[in-house]
């Protein structure tokens, strides 16, 4: 995509990934850019030889690689889709009655992740020159917001995209990561759990979700994925779906719409494992021991329902929650059985961990269950506007718009 002098002496290049040549180069400085400080637990991810697994399943993506002298020093991801960035009121005149009903209003916004440069080349300008490429292509694109995601410590991301790149503050959301155990985990008998048909959840979603900030407005294309394993809808079972655990008088989301329960909730399951797998290092002998031990009383004993560590210290996969919601006064325990089906369903297929991202002022996330250990309580969302001739629109400019109590995070940018 061009060739830049970022001094005397250096010349970066910048050009699409080419997964034919990059592939191992890519790979090798993923490697080298995931080495931890000594003595401390870090966190590695296996792409499974596909560098760009990550945003393969977006509606439009692009990778791009730095080199100098070709070699390969750095690369970035993106993606591109059509989101909710607020709402407005359409009112509506029936039967002499005035009826107002919330729409969504989308915008076209851009997503950068995996930015690395190699630490023999960091202080150089590469990063930025990444970013800047990148920005080049959502604007070709029509993306009217860019925002990216990084833990709140890391400082040095901060700052060069808050700093240098003109992106703002936005949004601090929650990673919540609960283990997988080697028992089962076990479900209010008052609540009948449904597994819905994807056409059955889009209706739910669009309904109910649809003005939710971040919501995806391809969500049939999300639902219907492969690496969506499921919808589940948690009712009441003592009312009109039926007393036992099965969903035997399940009529369909449309007449669910018509006349909800007095409480619901609802989630879907994206299986991570599929596209990478994380491993932790740095982990002391003593660790290692002491979380076998737990794992092996848990196995021994599941009746007892000890919690246990699994062994998080080989590449291990993980199941993602995503689409959270529900409404009523018993909402939180309908959460909270739908979190026990997707551990019973990460469990059976072979995951030691479930993770989800909601909201820092989103009401459910108190009947998720996680480790506090495993979790990151404040996770950073910058976002930028990426240009001023940009109509306003009904929510005006996004980015300084306050955060609401929820947001939706996409699994295929997790």
């Amino acid at each position: 995509m061009g060739e830049e002098i970022l001094s005397s002496a250096v010349v970066v290049s910048v050009r699409e990934f080419d997964p034919n040549k990059d592939r191992e180069s890519v790979e090798a400085v993923e490697k080298i850019c995931e080495v931890g400080p000594s003595g401390k637990l870090s966190l590695f991810t296996d792409l499974h030889g596909d560098p760009i697994c990550r945003v393969r399943n977006s509606p439009t993506f692009l990778m791009l690689v730095a080199e100098i002298d070709n070699e390969t020093v750095g690369m970035i991801r993106g993606c591109i889709k059509t989101v909710t960035c607020g709402k407005k009121i359409i009112r509506q005149t029936k039967s002499a009655e005035s009826i107002s009903n919330h729409v969504p209003v989308f915008t076209k916004l851009a997503y950068v992740l995996g930015l690395r440069v190699s630490p023999n080349h960091r202080r150089m300008g590469i990063g930025l020159k990444l970013v800047q490429k990148m920005e080049e292509w959502f604007r070709e694109n029509g993306a009217e917001y860019s925002y990216m995601a990084t833990e709140n410590d890391n400082v040095a991301s901060v700052k060069l995209f808050t700093d240098k790149c003109g992106y703002s503050k936005f949004r601090t959301p929650s990673i919540l990561v609960n283990p997988v155990f080697a028992h089962r985990v076990k479900t209010s008998s008052k609540v009948t759990v449904i597994k819905l048909a994807p056409n059955d959840a889009e209706l739910i979603y669009r309904n109910k979700f649809s003005t939710t900030e971040f919501f995806p407005r391809d969500i049939d294309s999300v639902l219907r994925n492969k690496l969506t394993l499921g919808t589940f809808l948690a009712v009441p079972c003592n009312g009109k779906y039926g007393p036992g655990p099965g969903p035997e008088n399940w009529a369909g989301s449309e007449a669910f719409l018509l006349d909800p329960p007095s409480s619901w909730a609802l989630l879907s399951v994206w299986n991570c494992k599929d596209l990478f797998t994380l491993e932790v290092k740095g982990a002391s002998r003593v660790r290692r021991v002491l979380a076998k031990t737990t794992r092996v009383i848990d196995k021994a004993f599941p009746w007892l329902r000890l919690p246990s560590i699994p062994n998080f210290f080989e590449p291990f996969g993980f199941h993602l929650m995503y689409g959270i919601g529900g409404e009523g006064p018993e909402a939180l325990k309908m959460v909270k059985s739908l979190c026990g089906v997707a551990h019973n369903l990460a469990m059976e297929n072979g995951c030691s961990a479930v993770a989800t991202e909601v909201s820092s002022c989103e009401p459910l996330r108190f009947a998720i269950p996680h480790w506090k250990v495993l979790s990151c309580e404040e996770d950073l969302w910058c976002i930028k506007r990426l240009g001023e001739d940009y109509s306003d629109g009904s929510v005006g400019d996004w980015t300084k718009s306050p955060p609401g109590f929820s947001i939706f995070v996409d699994p295929r940018e997790f």
